[in-house]
């Protein structure tokens, strides 16, 4: 890194028992959550509890939440518990993506977080309406749970996973798949199918506590950066990780000749290229939140976002 670039933060061991005790929060209630809803067919739950509790970092409803707590004061315009919930519809967005991204027509993999993909261990239709079940709970749950910012929330997360986000981003990638991209593709690719809704994890926390729009915006974006530094260290460790650390496929990126930084620029130059998103996106978390302990702590998950061996 060169001079004057923000460092990454050490992952200390309260910050890390701070996450787990944030990533057992939401595992229990996404379990409320789901197992709460009345008059769904029994296989269509199985097979959203399949793939929802199934683990994993739950990083962009933890994002939610400490960004709703750094910026925490007595003009929020939600419980802490209303937050706890709309982080978890977030959390159930993610995952419909992930159910369909896995499908057999779009990335075809068997294997999810350690566990088998939700059309392998069901069926390929159970799949598809477990994730349609999945992302129309979680736009009930905002709605629920945003209070006067339910408008705004349903807003900044909807255009986050639609047509000219993560849907169309899913779109692009698929019709880049052995075709000739530049970086200008790569990056229009990650920023839609990937950052978007990492970006509108800051921005939702921020709504929820009620932050100036300079703020929420200002998160917005260095949550966009920080998006395209995560994507950035998929790449890499598509190349670089196995099966096992990762929990899913290794090596499906080159074997479906997939527009990564990667592909187009080599190896260390994408770990050049994820480095300087990081940095960007730390430094607009720092302009933008209060010199508080719990910003530190949300500089610390940031710096993890790109700092990572799964």
């Amino acid at each position: 890194m060169g001079s004057g670039e923000l460092q990454p933060n050490t992952m200390s061991s309260s910050i890390q028992q701070e996450m787990e005790r944030d990533r057992k929060r939401v595992e229990k209630n996404l379990a409320v959550l789901l197992n709460g809803q009345k008059g769904i067919p029994a296989r269509l739950k199985s097979a959203m509890n399949h793939s929802l509790l199934s683990g994993g970092k739950r990083l962009r409803p933890i994002l939610v939440l400490w960004t709703f707590g750094a910026l925490s004061n007595s003009k929020n315009v939600v419980s802490a518990e209303s937050a706890l919930n709309a982080a978890c519809a977030v959390e159930m967005l993610h995952t419909y993506s992930l159910i369909h991204d896995d499908l057999p027509a779009m990335d075809d993999d068997v294997l999810r977080r350690g566990r088998p993909t939700c059309h392998i261990e069901f069926d390929e239709a159970t799949a598809i309406l477990a994730g349609d079940g999945l992302q129309a709970l979680a736009f009930t749950l905002l709605a629920q749970n945003g209070g006067p910012a339910a408008g705004p929330l349903v807003q900044c997360l909807g255009h986050a996973v639609g047509p000219a986000g993560m849907v169309g981003g899913q779109q692009d990638d698929l019709d880049s798949e052995g075709q000739d991209v530049d970086a200008r593709l790569v990056r229009k690719i990650h920023l839609n199918k990937t950052a978007a809704l990492l970006a509108a994890s800051l921005q939702a926390g921020a709504i929820l506590a009620n932050a100036s729009d300079e703020t929420v915006q200002g998160l917005y974006e260095a949550g966009l950066q920080l998006g395209l530094a995560f994507q950035g260290a998929d790449d890499v460790l598509d190349v670089t990780g196995t099966t096992e650390q990762l929990g899913k496929s290794a090596g499906k990126d080159e074997a479906a000749d997939k527009a990564t930084w990667v592909r187009i620029e080599g190896l260390e130059e994408a770990r050049v290229r994820t480095a300087r998103y990081g940095n960007n996106g730390l430094q607009g978390l720092q302009n933008h939140l209060p010199k508080v302990p719990a910003s530190e702590h949300l500089m610390a998950l940031a710096s993890l976002m790109w700092n990572r061996d799964h």
